[in-house]
């Protein structure tokens, strides 16, 4: 009798996902703020600035005095000089005054409003205001976006773009992010041959490292890929010593099933602590969980051999795993979609079909479901752009039936 969970539900393997990168999470690192997109925040990041740090221009155009518009109607003002984007001038607007302005530039003292270029006139020292802007128009006013001590992130967001840039203008060079795990990536298995290699009758190529590899660096990961090993329990076990205990995750694709070749469960069982093995979820269902135990400090995820097999685990569980490893706060995208066609689930597990989303003119998601629903039909899934989640238990989904999607 097993001392884990086996044959669980998606969602308890969620569960157990969860806990154990809760009690695994990488601890914080600096990081110069050019190398910090994609990473997770390990600390809140406040306001130094007020933003924008002074009042400043919208448009190219005049700073002037809305007072001194009158009424409405064409009016002249004296150009009293200029302020371009950089250093501010010491310029002042008296009355009936204006001064030439660029986007970005300090708004002069004495100016309230900016009126665009296109909408005045130069005549020598002298410019014609042709539309009256509203009073303030086109003036970006100091702190409006943000004032000192104001939490701009939080601990677990994800440093998108935008968030570096916003990190960026507050001056900071250095931010603190969670540190990413160190990955070992093993392919198992006499029939896998290496790409460029002439086959023999019986074997196939090794499709699953390349795949996973790129699965990992897309996630901004730099994966080590190892040798393929062979089906023999004393390679794979000196093997799986050696990256556990010198990496954070060592993850597996193949040798988990329940055959006689398949030697990882079982070593594992005695060499580790077996979080949960087996995942009522098709395809995918062997897919295993363990901490190293004697084999070092590492997790070790264990994917299936099949390649879409490996494409679904790791995009439902593996990367819930290195989420929870970072601490990231926010959820993955999760979509809804109407299936473009009709869909008979004769499985009892829940299952991930492969599938194309596609948005029409109506601004309707929709998702077109592949027929290759088998575990081995890569072309399928590299056809496919999203997981299609079809809940527990046979049914008949029809077209335009609702449906959550996992893009890729």
């Amino acid at each position: 009798m097993s001392d884990f969970p086996t044959r669980i539900a998606y969602a308890v393997a969620h569960e157990i996902v969860d806990a154990v990168a809760i009690g695994r999470q990488l601890p914080p690192e600096r990081c110069a703020l050019q190398r910090a997109h994609g990473r997770v925040l390990a600390a809140d990041v406040y306001a130094v600035l007020q933003q924008p740090p002074f009042d400043n221009s919208a448009m190219d155009g005049f700073a002037l005095r809305h007072v001194d518009l009158g009424g409405g109607g064409e009016t002249a003002l004296e150009l009293a000089g200029e302020q371009f984007a950089g250093a501010a001038l010491g310029l002042r607007i008296g009355t009936g005054q204006c001064a030439r302005i660029t986007t970005g530039a300090p708004l002069p003292a004495g100016a309230d409003t900016v009126v665009m270029k296109e909408n005045a006139a130069v005549d020598g020292n002298r410019v014609r205001v042709l539309a009256t802007p509203a009073p303030g128009q086109h003036v970006r006013r100091a702190g409006e976006d943000s004032a000192v001590g104001d939490r701009l992130l939080q601990v677990g967001d994800i440093l998108s773009p935008s968030r570096v840039a916003l990190c960026a203008s507050q001056g900071m060079a250095e931010l603190e992010v969670r540190r990413r795990p160190t990955v070992a990536v093993f392919t198992t298995g006499d029939e896998l041959v290496e790409p460029g290699l002439p086959l023999r009758p019986g074997e196939i190529y090794n499709s699953n490292r390349e795949q996973l590899m790129g699965l990992l660096r897309a996630e901004g990961l730099e994966p080590v890929a190892w040798p393929t090993l062979p089906d023999d329990p004393g390679a794979i076990e000196s093997a799986l010593r050696h990256a556990g205990n010198a990496f954070d995750l060592v993850i597996t694709c193949g040798g988990v099933s329940a055959g006689e070749k398949d030697h990882v469960p079982a070593l594992l069982q005695a060499q580790g602590r077996v979080r949960f093995w087996k995942v009522r979820m098709k395809p995918g269902m062997p897919v295993l969980l363990a901490e190293g135990g004697r084999l070092g400090e590492a997790l070790f995820l264990c994917l299936p051999g099949n390649p879409v097999s490996v494409l679904a685990t790791w995009l439902t569980l593996g990367r819930r795993l290195l989420d929870g490893l970072h601490g990231r706060r926010e959820p993955r995208l999760r979509l809804h979609a109407r299936l473009g066609s009709d869909w008979h689930k004769r499985q009892e597990r829940l299952e991930f079909l492969r599938g194309r989303l596609h948005c029409g003119e109506d601004g309707v998601l929709r998702v077109e479901p592949n027929p290759a629903d088998g575990s081995h039909r890569m072309r399928a899934a590299a056809d496919s752009d999203a997981l299609i989640v079809l809940a527990e238990g046979p049914r008949d989904y029809p077209a335009g039936s609702v449906v959550e999607v996992l893009p890729y």
